[in-house]
């Protein structure tokens, strides 16, 4: 078999796959990239102005489908990977969100002693 021929065969068996673009598999995880990059946007955005129950929603159902997208039949693994994105990206908002309440009392303190 030719190199070409291959190649050809390779791509084709990838875009008949159960999980390639002709399908709902495909395509929804390639779609929720938006909500990683809305995410990563985020980092930029003050503490204050943090939704902490959208990020906790955004991190539990990032971890569940993780697992969900690993059990199911066909496999997804490309959904298993974006979802596993949008739950480290939500859980470090939160972390983000700890550290500046746990942080707040001890400026203040410093602030009032100098005051």
């Amino acid at each position: 078999m030719s190199a070409a021929a291959a190649g050809s065969s390779a791509f084709s068996r990838f875009i008949n796959s159960p999980v390639g673009p002709k399908t709902i598999h495909f395509w929804a995880p390639a779609m929720k990239w938006g909500l990683v990059i809305a995410g990563l946007g985020d980092l930029a955005r003050p503490v204050d102005q943090i939704s902490i129950r959208q990020q906790i929603s955004l991190a539990a159902t990032g971890l569940i489908w993780t697992r969900w997208s690993t059990i199911i039949t066909p496999k997804n693994y490309s959904l298993a990977t974006v979802n596993f994105f949008v739950g480290c990206t939500a859980a470090y908002q939160l972390a983000r969100v700890a550290l500046n309440k746990r942080e707040a009392p001890v400026e203040e303190a410093v602030e009032a002693k100098a005051a």
